[in-house]
């Protein structure tokens, strides 16, 4: 699912005018209408309901405009619409559709079912009138270059107030006062419980912080096709995995009634060390649970035993050379290369230790002398952070990052606060410079591939805020990367993977709910999920994070 500048999409609907010969006022109809449809499919109730259409001046006032009639049309109780400005200070499609309203209203009387005001700010008395009703933003929509202030603050301060009592509201487009380019949530902004945003998402809608006061995301298409954005602006540079990218993979990499275990991807995971041996430990199980055939462990002598009981017989350990901290020593270093030559995929990282420099050491040689795609994790990750310049990836030997954002902060040698400024700008700085494939946790978890393409991951919820988690990640990824050999892009498996880990934690998260829910259960639900997928392609709506769809169902 393509996500579009606003710059873009103001381009994109002035090409849709010229090229295709739809009217500005035919997407405007349009747009109001299949906001009501996203309404609809919310479960509000039109014929009966009561409504408060709050309109801007711009066209996001004139969408509202369209769907307040709309609502009337279809029998709504009560339609009240409230401009902020007056009708003759605005122009173009917009005025058209707003000086429809009072019209309608002068003839249906002072007790009709369509209202319309001009307003000049917020009435507290309002604030007890739609107690049981919809409130819809049609103020801004993307249309925000500053901190809203004066009587436009007034307004989303009072909605906002009326949404913290239980009041439904709907956005059109963005929540009024996010800048639809821009993640942070800087200055007051409507918080709504749904948006339905048209033609495309834009950064606000899928990107938090922002993304949270979006509430579930409805995309509604209004005209202009597909093949014109394509035409038009080439490859995104920014995507929201959808299902069915996934489904494709796993059709891709299904598995030939004569394979067999070696066919299926082998892979070695150098993880574990004192107290530390549960992480090499799930994220092996997690390997084997991937699909991967084979799975080896090569940990720290001394913990080998222990490795054994938890990761469960069917995984294969080795130990190897440690320092007297507990870290790999660097005599290990011939074997773990020989090892890893006869795999299909390398993971690093998880219960590791890497402050040693004897470790840090070990670390740069296994990347260097890597002949086989290979991710890095947790220490994997520390021992090598700020990422070494010389250190770069290609398309025989792919390097796989997994950090948080205080292990990217680190590799990129700067502060949190500036990776959560800009995380798209600062995973993508990394992977391209780098060429690296970036995975970028947290909420809406992000994939950035070398040549500069980033995806937003829809699936997860705050119960994965937990230890190990990151583990089950690092062991799901080397799976699939090594079903993926020859078959399909690294890039493809990666998103994948990420899309199922957090798929699996929805799964979780449903049947024992967000607190309680440990990175153990998110492996006991990972064949749900790769079943629920490669299934009927569609899992619906789940817990989580708010929800990102295409209005209707998927295109």
């Amino acid at each position: 699912m393509r996500v579009l500048t606003v710059s873009e999409m103001r381009e994109m609907d002035r090409r849709t005018v010229e090229e295709c010969g739809i009217s500005e006022a035919t997407l405007m109809e349009t747009a109001g209408m299949r906001v009501l449809e996203g309404m609809g499919e919310e479960g509000l109730v039109i014929a009966g309901g009561v409504f408060a259409v709050f309109c801007g001046r711009g066209n996001n006032g004139g969408d509202g405009a369209v769907l307040a009639r709309h609502l009337w049309l279809r029998g709504a109780a009560r339609v009240e619409v409230f401009l902020l400005g007056r009708v003759a200070d605005i122009k173009g499609e917009a005025r058209q559709n707003l000086e429809i309203l009072p019209r309608l209203a002068q003839g249906e009387g002072r007790e009709g079912r369509l209202r319309f005001r001009e307003i000049d700010g917020w009435d507290s008395a309002w604030e007890d009138r739609w107690s049981g009703g919809v409130l819809v933003d049609a103020l801004l929509g993307t249309g925000v270059t500053r901190e809203v202030e004066g009587a436009m603050r007034e307004v989303i301060e009072g909605l906002n107030r009326l949404s913290a009592r239980g009041v439904r509201v709907v956005s059109i487009d963005l929540p009024s006062g996010l800048a639809g380019d821009r993640e942070t949530t800087d200055g007051p902004h409507v918080r709504a419980e749904v948006t339905v945003t048209l033609t495309a998402p834009k950064p606000a809608n899928v990107l938090p912080p922002a993304a949270g006061s979006n509430g579930r995301l409805l995309v509604a298409t209004i005209g202009t096709p597909d093949w014109l954005i394509s035409r038009t602006l080439g490859a995104p540079a920014l995507s929201v995995v959808e299902e069915a990218e996934v489904k494709r993979w796993l059709e891709r990499t299904a598995r030939s009634w004569v394979a067999h275990k070696g066919e299926v991807g082998r892979v070695l995971l150098v993880a574990g060390s004192r107290g530390k041996t549960g992480a090499a430990a799930m994220s092996a199980r997690s390997a084997l649970l991937a699909g991967a055939g084979l799975v080896t462990v090569a940990t720290a002598a001394s913990v080998q035993g222990w490795l054994v009981g938890q990761a469960g017989p069917e995984v294969m350990t080795v130990g190897v050379a440690e320092t007297p901290a507990g870290g790999l020593a660097l005599g290990a270093l011939d074997e773990l290369l020989d090892l890893a030559g006869k795999q299909t995929v390398v993971a690093v990282g998880p219960g590791l230790l890497s402050a040693e420099d004897e470790s840090r050491s070990l670390l740069h040689a296994l990347v260097e002398g890597r002949r086989t795609p290979l991710v890095l994790d947790a220490d994997g990750l520390n021992g090598l952070s700020p990422w070494p310049t010389e250190l770069q990836g290609d398309e025989e030997r792919p390097i796989v990052l997994t950090p948080h954002v205080g292990e990217m902060a680190r590799l990129l040698g700067t502060s949190t606060s500036n990776i959560l400024f800009d995380r798209v700008g600062k995973a993508r700085e990394l992977a391209v410079r780098q060429r690296l494939i970036v995975v970028l946790k947290g909420a809406r978890t992000l994939i950035a591939a070398p040549d500069g393409k980033v995806w937003v991951n829809p699936t997860g919820n705050p119960g994965m805020a937990t230890a190990g988690a990151g583990d089950v990640l690092t062991g799901l990824l080397a799976g699939l990367l090594a079903q993926s050999a020859g078959v399909a892009p690294t890039v493809e498996a990666v998103v994948a993977g990420v899309y199922l880990h957090g798929l699996s934690g929805d799964f979780a998260a449903i049947e024992q709910g967000e607190r309680s829910l440990l990175a153990t259960d998110l492996q006991r639900f990972l064949p749900q999920a790769l079943q629920a997928v490669a299934g009927d392609g569609r899992v619906g709506r789940r817990a989580g994070s708010p929800s990102i769809r295409f209005l209707g169902g998927e295109r």
